[in-house]
């Protein structure tokens, strides 16, 4: 079942995330996250944007968001969307129902979601694809973790159908 998210599944949402954050470069933060700091994100978030969780038998195993991508106020009509699954129930299809949920939700509010991604990163891409993203630039060697560069790509979808009042 998809669902808002809620500050109570703060920890939840750190047991998947800070597990990127330890053993990938999916993400350049290098240090786990607190779960009164991923609480405040996902109030901060929510106040806006909406952040979704994938629940399943009273767990939580994978979590999407949009986020605003700059505070620039002629940026304020893209966002940037974020999906994280738990590794134990990935290549199941919830990222992907995740991300449809979040672009369903977004749509009509937000002119283009834009992904950000570490590369080379196969299951990702797809991910992103799937949608209808579509790659649009790649910055190289712009994050240093476990002693490698990391090149990241940004992937974007435009609602060529939202129009600012």
């Amino acid at each position: 079942m998809i669902r808002s998210c809620r500050a109570a599944d703060a920890a939840a949402l750190c047991d998947i995330y800070n597990c990127y954050v330890r053993e990938t470069v999916v993400t350049f933060e290098e240090e786990p996250v607190a779960v009164d700091d991923m609480a405040r994100r996902i109030g901060t978030i929510t106040a806006g944007l909406p952040w979704l969780v994938w629940e399943e038998n009273g767990t939580v195993p994978g979590h999407a968001c949009a986020a605003p991508w700059k505070k620039r106020s002629a940026c304020r009509y893209p966002a940037e969307a974020t999906v994280y699954v738990s590794r134990g129930h990935t290549g199941r299809g919830i990222g992907s129902a995740l991300y449809t949920a979040l672009l369903d939700r977004i749509a009509g509010r937000v002119h283009c979601a834009i992904g950000g991604l570490s590369l080379p990163n196969s299951a990702s891409v797809a991910l992103h694809e799937k949608p209808g993203f579509r790659g649009i630039g790649r910055f190289p060697e712009v994050g240093w973790k476990f002693g490698q560069w990391v090149d990241v790509g940004y992937w974007a979808r435009v609602d060529a159908g939202m129009v600012p009042a």
